[in-house]
């Protein structure tokens, strides 16, 4: 067995343990089962042929090159051609974006989904085309809806769960839960997951966008000035939580902030105790496993999951493993 192949049955085995189950039990048997002859069986030296699109909303900001990294890193492992296409926060360009691929004949896309209501029907026209659709770090609750083999990201709500029970143990009132991104759903969630398990008071709130970091702060900071019984942040992104954390000082605010997402910024935060934690969704997996399920998919119809996402996180860094994971931070994997 070649040292490609090794590495691809070590990563479908971690997939699917994950997942804990696999499509070959049923459900779609064209995707789970051999029926081919010798003659047509798959010549899996081609991955040179095969184009897989990543189209998402990033703005290649901290979070989103970590994602890039990962997805060509799993194009390299695995010889196949990839098109990064970054929305930049815009669904209609997305949309554009997903047209040009079903076009160009892709033979596989991974897309985030930030706006179901833009992006479904251009993703199930991708399907109908018989091109793999894979959905990943947002849209969890609507990749079957597409007809998407998976979905490779974590459960927003939940996260959002594990937020609120941490607010609870610092004992945390009033947490002001603001986002970064007007149009994102996963957002939203991370938000009404707190709410589900918080015990004090929460406000939600736009916070202004990341490209803006000044007037996120100057939002945020208006936002504890309107209400002095605000005692903790969750920012729903590592960046907003850090312009939480700043905002927080200028109005001589001693709260407990949280974030979601690494970026070095945040891990230093965490790291001097400034910040309690941030949730980690393991994002260099999000770019690297899809191109990898993708891969098998076309060379080996294998699929992973089981009709279940297979989920990256949650997972949290706290002052306890900040310094663990700084490490990987700066290699660019965290």
């Amino acid at each position: 067995m070649s040292k490609r192949f090794k590495l691809l049955a070590i990563v479908l085995a971690l997939v699917t343990f994950a997942a804990a189950c696999s499509s070959d039990d049923g459900g779609d048997t064209s995707a789970s089962e051999d029926t081919s002859t010798g003659a047509d069986a798959v010549d899996q030296t081609q991955g040179g042929d095969l184009t897989f699109y990543m189209i998402t909303h990033s703005d290649d900001g901290p979070f989103w090159s970590v994602v890039k990294r990962g997805a060509e890193a799993a194009a390299a492992d695995v010889g196949v051609n990839l098109e990064w296409k970054p929305g930049n926060n815009d669904p209609q360009q997305m949309v554009q974006d997903i047209e040009a691929a079903i076009t160009a004949g892709a033979d596989g896309i991974a897309a985030s989904l930030p706006d179901p209501d833009a992006l479904t029907g251009p993703l199930q026209r991708a399907v109908a085309a018989g091109i793999p659709v894979y959905t990943l770090n947002s849209g969890v609750d609507f990749y079957k809806e597409i007809g998407a083999t998976s979905h490779v990201g974590q459960t927003e709500t939940v996260a959002g769960n594990g937020a609120g029970e941490r607010f609870n143990a610092a004992g945390a009132g009033h947490v002001l839960c603001v986002f970064q991104e007007e149009s994102n759903v996963g957002l939203t969630e991370r938000c009404n997951g707190l709410e589900e398990t918080f015990s004090g008071t929460v406000t939600v709130a736009f916070g202004g966008l990341d490209a803006d970091q000044t007037q996120q702060e100057a939002t945020i900071n208006a936002l504890l000035a309107e209400d002095p019984s605000i005692d903790a942040v969750l920012g729903t992104g590592p960046v907003i939580a850090v312009s939480a954390l700043r905002a927080s000082d200028a109005v001589g605010r001693d709260a407990i902030i949280g974030g979601f997402d690494i970026t070095p910024e945040i891990i230093d935060a965490i790291e001097a105790g400034d910040i309690a934690f941030t949730v980690d969704q393991q994002q260099y997996l999000q770019g690297y496993l899809p191109v990898i399920l993708m891969y098998l998919e076309q060379t080996n119809q294998n699929t992973a999951g089981g009709g279940l996402p297979i989920l990256t996180g949650p997972g949290f860094v706290t002052p306890d493993n900040a310094a663990q994971v700084k490490a990987l931070v700066a290699a660019g994997t965290r």
